[in-house]
């Protein structure tokens, strides 16, 4: 592909909305032809954050300036209830890939369960690719309209998703206990809640209520035979950027640590962005911070039935804007690995 695509990024001054521009403005096939902004107008971007270096960027305008007849595709970085309204207007006219939470469910029911607002819609739910390269990336080949999935979901779907494929664990007792780094609660979070006056802080939240629940849920329940039974229990770290999900797991019978790893082994070495670790090697957020990895560990448990899978990832590049570029690059047939850091 020689030519380049006129991209809009919609929301592009969120922490999410930051770090995609900073990746499309390295893509020797994106020109960046509008950045939209709810706060921010005729302002440049590289006003609120200097590693934005581009002077030919356009100034910030408003999101509901923005127009499909002057660009190939919309990155929406948007929050979910506000993502639906511009996809209604967009579709069948422009690439749409929704970096919300608005196209990722199967059935209005469910987004309706979970999320406390209207969606326009509903009817477009289906014409959507659920963004997870490594399990759909057949499916995102030259599909038009595209769902990030949610960086809680992808740490955990990505290590689950091939052992429930291989038969190798019981769906009955699982347990995700996941930490992420605060800039996953958006740029409205109160950062004294996590960084007081005289210490650090770190707390659990939404246990077994989260609004990924039903999208993990989902996901892990198209692979399996049985429905997957699972404890979640999400925590705020008092640093920035990161994401770490421990799984807890029991192994079917006659079946080890050995098989598991090896299913994993032979899963990862098919992909760019994802690395099994060996035994020797500690898995930490300073091997996933700024980049587009997701690295796994697997672990003995109490007993040679259980088992305890660790997988990390950058909760605003894998878990959001590197995975929607790497979603963007195998849609048009690129490398997925076009601008994203391994």
């Amino acid at each position: 592909m020689d030519t380049k695509l006129n991209v809009a990024v919609l929301g592009s001054t969120g922490y999410v909305g930051l770090e995609l521009v900073k990746i499309l403005i390295k893509h020797p096939n994106v020109n960046i032809n509008f950045l939209g902004s709810e706060n921010h107008e005729n302002l440049n971007i590289d006003t609120l954050d200097s590693k934005i270096v581009d002077k030919n960027l356009p100034k910030l305008q408003f999101n509901k300036i923005f127009t499909h007849t002057f660009s190939d595709c919309v990155f929406l970085c948007l929050p979910h209830g506000i993502s639906n309204t511009y996809v209604k207007k967009l579709f069948g006219k422009i690439k749409i890939i929704d970096l919300s939470a608005d196209f990722r469910l199967d059935s209005i029911e469910l987004y309706f369960a979970n999320y406390d607002n209207e969606h326009s819609c509903p009817n477009l739910l289906n014409k959507f690719v659920y963004g997870l390269p490594e399990i759909n990336q057949n499916k995102i080949l030259k599909s038009s309209n595209i769902a990030i999935p949610g960086c809680y979901p992808t740490s955990v779907l990505i290590p689950l998703i091939p052992l429930l494929k291989s038969n190798l664990i019981d769906g009955n007792n699982v347990i995700i206990d996941s930490k992420s780094g605060y800039s996953g609660a958006g740029k409205r979070f109160n950062i004294e809640k996590i960084k007081g006056k005289n210490d650090l802080n770190f707390y659990n939240y939404n246990t077994n209520q989260h609004r990924h629940i039903c999208e993990i849920e989902q996901e892990l329940n198209k692979h399996s035979d049985k429905k997957i039974n699972f404890s979640f229990n999400p925590h705020l770290l008092p640093v920035f950027r990161g994401m770490m999900s421990t799984i807890y797991l029991d192994l079917k019978e006659n079946v080890n640590i050995n098989d598991v790893n090896n299913v994993l082994i032979n899963f990862t070495n098919q992909l760019k962005f994802v690395r099994f670790l060996d035994q020797e090697d500690q898995p930490d957020f300073y091997s996933i911070q700024n980049n587009n990895n997701c690295i796994i560990k697997s672990y003995s448990g109490s007993n040679a039935s259980k088992i305890i899978i660790v997988s990390l990832i950058d909760n605003l590049l894998k878990g959001a804007a590197g995975q929607a570029v790497q979603c963007f690059n195998i849609s048009l047939g690129l490398d997925e690995e076009l601008s994203l850091i391994v």
